[in-house]
């Protein structure tokens, strides 16, 4: 079932955030669709209606929330894709406030979401997130630079598990830091040269 095409789509959007929730507080295994259809307001019936087993759903919920978070950067990508390819290369990084902000801003409107996701990093797939990045963002760059092919994901490898660590702990901290602090951390921690780090501190 594709949510946003079905006429359910406010009842499935409901045990989405249903099933966020109770992943807040308990670990993925030991939830019950009991649990999720008196969260969400909705009887079992309905339920299995859509799904086998809570399994099913928190497949499909993540597929939804991925396809939401790639859409920043598919509906859009006028806004950062054209500098990328024309831009010159002494001016072309691998980590920018505009790439970044797009996925800070979905995970603080979503944090509860995300929290979820780093309970349950492995059934959650909390690092698809940043496929939109690596796809638009990181793969162009390194063609131009002619980075080769089998170097590309050791590359995309420490970008993601490195920008991930420190969303993990802006998360813990329930996102209360703007997201302009957390661009400028992740900007000095992966590219820590001395020019950058007095302009992202204002000095």
């Amino acid at each position: 079932m594709n949510k946003s095409e079905s006429k359910y789509f406010n009842t499935a959007l409901l045990m989405d955030e249903a099933l966020m929730k109770l992943l807040e507080v308990k670990d993925f295994e030991y939830i019950t669709v009991k649990e999720i259809c008196a969260k969400a307001g909705v009887n079992r019936s309905t339920f299995y209606l859509h799904y086998e087993t809570v399994d099913d759903l928190l497949t499909e919920t993540m597929e939804y929330y991925n396809e939401q978070f790639l859409k920043q950067f598919s509906v859009a990508p006028d806004q950062f894709i054209p500098s990328i390819h024309s831009a010159p290369l002494n001016e072309l990084v691998l980590i920018n406030p505009e790439y970044l902000r797009p996925y800070l801003s979905f995970i603080k409107e979503h944090k509860s979401v995300y929290r979820a996701a780093f309970k349950n990093p492995v059934c959650m797939q909390a690092e698809k997130q940043l496929e939109g990045i690596s796809e638009y963002v990181l793969k162009p760059i390194m063609k131009r630079f002619q980075i080769p092919e089998e170097e590309q994901s050791y590359w995309i490898s420490f970008y993601i598990h490195g920008c991930k660590a420190i969303v993990q702990e802006w998360i813990k901290r329930n996102c209360e830091d703007p997201i302009e602090k957390i661009e400028g951390v992740m900007i000095r921690c992966i590219r820590p040269d001395k020019e950058q780090w007095h302009l992202q501190c204002g000095e």
